[in-house]
């Protein structure tokens, strides 16, 4: 149970002050405003993060969201970028990572409503000309798991992201064995069911809900996805699964980059590419997002806001922070394969030894 209970809380890269430093001076390059922002989610959670306004602006925002085990200062890459180009930007850190409180992290299920929150914050105090969204990583499959609860984006880009989290699940099981996803699909799968019935029974979480290719399916919100084509955390079948499922949907596949990549690989074409998508959806598609969701009916809304798991509202352990701050995006195999390493060394790996470390593969 250790491990599944250690990946619905995973390791915390905690904010120091070195951290604002280094946004500050970079603020302070960009001649751009730094300032503390906060929401508070739907269980209470204190959502922390800091929003840059340059002083000569364009009157839009870019919301950054931070893959796994990382905070907000992962993304200080792309807000300058961003903000060299006129953008105002959020840069939030995800519940149980950074600064941000809450007991777990649910990969997009709670995540879409902190969201939200964070878009109407941005909203009323900024009144923007258009909003977009960034992810990497884990931030990408949540900012795409949002749409189904926040659709007034103007765009959104996510680089990196998985298509369903079952699917992502088998991709782990795969990796951990070296043998491809046909593993989990196949002789694991009755591990992997028992596995996702362990998080709803536990935890009321059903992760069969986190799906982005569903979500985006059903959005309005132009969609362009991202993926280092040598990507062997979340394989780029994802994006090209999602793009298959809705042709609106615009897939960059990057050659040679490997998970979160791409800027490293193309860094002038990234940032054409996605300042060009943003640039290309603007007002227009505000003024569309704006009709619907005026066309919302009160009792809609407030189911949306009301969509938390009661896990969220228990009390649970104390957290436990892990000090050794990583970027998740450059070492989720590592971290898979050293937990597998551990559970080999304990002796035969029957079904019942198995079920609970799964659980934390796939979230891994």
């Amino acid at each position: 149970m250790f491990v599944a209970e250690a990946a619905l809380h995973p390791g915390r890269r905690w904010l120091k002050e070195s951290d604002r430093q280094q946004a500050a001076l970079m603020a302070e390059r960009h001649g751009a405003a730094l300032t503390d922002a906060d929401v508070v989610g739907a269980d209470g959670s204190e959502l922390r993060g800091w929003l840059l306004q340059p002083r000569q602006g364009n009157h839009d925002f870019v919301m950054l969201l931070h893959g796994l085990s990382d905070n907000r200062t992962g993304m200080i890459g792309y807000a300058e970028m961003f903000v060299n180009r006129g953008y105002g930007v959020l840069m939030a850190d995800a519940r149980a990572h950074g600064a941000s409180s809450g007991l777990l992290a649910s990969y997009g299920l709670v995540e879409s409503e902190d969201i939200r929150r964070w878009f109407e914050w941005l909203s009323e105090r900024e009144h923007p000309r258009c909003i977009y969204g960034f992810g990497e990583s884990m931030g990408a499959g949540q900012l795409l798991q949002s749409l189904s609860t926040e659709d007034g984006f103007c765009a959104v880009a996510a680089e990196s992201s998985f298509s369903t989290f079952r699917e992502i699940a088998y991709d782990r099981v795969g990796q951990a064995f070296h043998t491809g996803p046909w593993l989990g699909r196949s002789v694991l799968r009755p591990l992997l069911e028992v596995a996702f019935v362990y998080a709803k029974w536990k935890y009321e979480l059903d992760f069969e809900k986190v799906s982005p290719d569903r979500v985006i399916a059903a959005s309005r919100v132009p969609v362009l996805l991202i993926h280092g084509e040598q990507d062997s955390n979340i394989p780029v079948r994802h994006s090209r699964k999602i793009a298959a499922d809705d042709p609106a949907v615009t897939v960059w596949v990057v050659p040679g980059a490997e998970h979160c990549g791409a800027v490293s690989v193309a860094p002038e074409e990234f940032e054409r590419r996605v300042v060009g998508w943003f640039e290309g959806h603007g007002a227009e598609h505000r003024e569309v997002a704006n009709a619907v969701r005026a066309s919302k009916t009160l009792k809609a809304q407030r189911t949306a806001r009301q969509n938390v798991g009661k896990a969220f509202n228990r009390e649970g352990r104390k957290e436990s922070p892990q000090r050794a701050q990583r970027k998740a995006c450059t070492t989720e195999d590592t971290g898979v394969t050293e937990e597998w390493n551990r559970i080999a060394a304990q002796g035969p790996a029957t079904p019942f030894r198995l079920t609970p470390h799964l659980l934390g593969m796939i979230i891994l």
